[in-house]
């Protein structure tokens, strides 16, 4: 098989790229290693959140922050071709504060990040009684919240339904069960062994964990290491959850997905009781209207970070024409990965600040 540009991984992460580079005119080909890969794509909170990102790196911030701005264009797009609603929602979003001590570190960190960007940067501190009549489902515990205009929440899943179904009917290939044995750089491009050999012009490299392996096929080091998250979805319930945040949102059909646990477990991806709970604790003080609800299911996915947390964009000196691109943050960054990353991969733009993202920086 031949392709203009090869996608290692087929998670959100892989067939933004794919989509936005056949939007581009290219032929493309998306490798996706199957169901028994560890898919970060299908285990995520489907945020689409600003606040407090780039808290260290103040380039990341201008970038998921131009990413949410792209967001309605992004999803109108796919949305008008798939006749697949997304349920984006940006009205903004809260991070809930329960001590003194909470709501000081946040405020600090984005205090921090408005200064870096010079003072261009949206939030607020809201104390605990004006909150109240902005969500009166709050518990007497949450003693205030920061607010974000830009935040926001959409259906991943059908996010990747969209891009998936837009991508295939545009005569995009995708090769399941195909697991990347060898990429070897050839005189026209790269030859890619899997159970299916590919010869394609350049390759991208999506494949999340998987990246840290198959960038020392291209000369490219890619130091990503797994974080555990767990989640647990209640019941359906009558909407009343207008602002999403990082531990708590209810998605379109009245389900209410509670989260935001990280820990170092190496690869295990189970679930624990312990972490459950203390998860559901937290949301019950935060709406005590959740203590009666009934959880649904819960499941854990692996987060894909890079050492200080931020993206890694790259291409190989070595092997000119291979690429990775890794990031924690597939679903906020799916827009600006669609329709500004693409075409940089594409040979046509490159974007602003993109030397922040190198791998380099961790070999100082």
């Amino acid at each position: 098989m031949e392709a203009e540009v090869a996608v290692v991984g087929g998670g959100i992460l892989g067939i933004s790229i794919a989509w936005g580079l056949q939007r581009m005119g290219r032929d493309v080909v998306v490798m996706d290693e199957g169901d028994f890969a560890l898919r970060a794509s299908r285990g995520n909170f489907g945020l689409v959140w600003v606040q407090g990102k780039g808290y260290g790196m103040p380039d990341y911030t201008r970038w998921t922050r131009r990413s949410a701005s792209l967001w309605p264009e992004f999803a109108e797009e796919l949305e008008d071709a798939t006749g697949i609603k997304l349920e984006l929602s940006q009205p903004g979003g809260v991070e809930f504060c329960l001590s003194d001590k909470e709501s000081e570190e946040t405020v600090l960190q984005l205090e921090q990040i408005r200064q870096t960007l010079g003072g261009d940067y949206p939030f607020e501190l809201i104390q605990h009684d004006a909150l109240k009549k902005m969500i009166p489902e709050i518990g007497p515990d949450v003693i205030g919240a920061t607010y974000c205009p830009e935040d926001g929440h959409v259906n991943p899943l059908y996010l990747l339904r969209a891009l998936f179904t837009r991508f295939t009917a545009n005569g995009g290939r995708v090769v399941n069960g195909s697991r990347v044995k060898q990429i070897e750089k050839s005189d026209h491009g790269f030859r890619i062994n899997s159970d299916n050999e590919i010869h394609a012009g350049k390759v991208v490299l999506c494949a999340g964990l998987g990246n840290r392996e198959l960038g020392n096929m291209v000369g490219l080091r890619v130091p990503v290491e797994p974080s555990r998250g767990q989640l647990l979805i209640c019941e359906r319930v009558v909407p009343f959850l207008k602002y999403p945040s990082v531990q708590i949102r209810q998605v379109g059909e009245g389900a209410i997905q509670i989260g935001d646990s990280k820990e170092n477990t190496g690869l295990n991806d189970s679930t624990t009781p312990n972490m459950i709970a203390r998860i559901a604790r937290r949301a019950a003080r935060i709406y005590p209207l959740l203590s009666h609800l009934r959880t649904i299911r819960t499941w854990a996915a692996l987060r894909v970070m890079s050492p200080d947390g931020f993206p890694i964009y790259q291409e190989s000196d070595t092997c000119p024409g291979a690429f990775v691109v890794t990031c924690h943050s597939g679903i906020t960054l799916a827009a600006v990965h669609a329709l500004a990353l693409a075409r940089w991969i594409g040979g046509e733009v490159q974007p602003a600040n993109l030397e922040s993202f190198s791998g380099k920086r961790f070999e100082v």
